[in-house]
C-alpha cells in the first residue's frame, strides 16, 4: 500500500447494536487494513493504527476526519516517534474511504445485522477479502482466475 492513508469508521449492527468497523485506504483506493471493535473511542483507534502500522509500514500521513479519538490515538502514537506521522483532518479528502464503505454496506445492509460479534468479524473479514481481490490488490500468480476462483483457492 501507499505512504498516504485515507482512515475513517462505519457503523456495522450486531445484536441490535451499533459497533464500529475501522477501516483505512491508501491514496490510490487500495485496503490498508480493517478492525472490528465494540467503541469509538481513543484505545480502538490506536489498536487499529498499531496494528495497520505492524502490518503495512508507516504511512507519510494519515487523513482523518474530525473525529477526536482518532486524532488522540495518532497524537499517541506519534509521542514517542522521532518523524511523526503527518495528520491532517480534511473531510473532503476522505471521500476515497467513504465510496469504500459503500462496498462493504452493500453487502452488509441485506444481512439486517450479525448474530455475534465473532460471526460478524468472520464474515467481515471474508467480504474485505473479497473485496480486495475484486480491487485487484491480490494478484493470482498470472494463472488467469476469476476473482471468485481465487477467493475459493485462498479459503481453502
Amino acid at each position: 500500500v501507499g505512504k498516504s492513508w485515507r482512515m475513517d469508521e462505519t457503523y456495522i449492527r450486531i445484536r441490535g447494536e451499533w459497533r464500529y468497523l475501522y477501516r483505512a485506504v491508501d491514496k490510490a483506493g487500495n485496503t490498508v487494513d480493517f478492525l472490528l471493535r465494540v467503541r469509538r473511542d481513543k484505545a480502538a483507534a490506536r489498536a487499529y493504527f498499531e496494528k495497520a502500522i505492524d502490518q503495512n509500514g508507516e504511512p507519510e500521513t494519515v487523513t482523518i476526519d474530525k473525529s477526536g479519538s482518532n486524532l488522540a490515538a495518532l497524537r499517541a502514537i506519534n509521542a514517542p516517534r522521532e518523524v511523526p506521522i503527518k495528520v491532517r483532518q480534511k473531510k473532503y479528502l476522505n471521500n476515497i474511504i467513504e465510496q469504500d464503505h459503500r462496498a462493504i454496506k452493500r453487502r452488509t445492509r441485506p444481512m439486517l445485522g450479525f448474530k455475534s460479534f465473532r460471526c460478524a468479524r468472520i464474515l467481515l473479514g471474508g467480504i474485505e477479502v473479497m473485496h480486495m481481490i475484486v480491487k485487484g490488490q491480490l494478484n493470482d500468480g498470472g494463472v488467469g482466475q476469476t476473482p471468485a476462483q481465487r477467493f475459493y483457492s485462498l479459503a481453502r
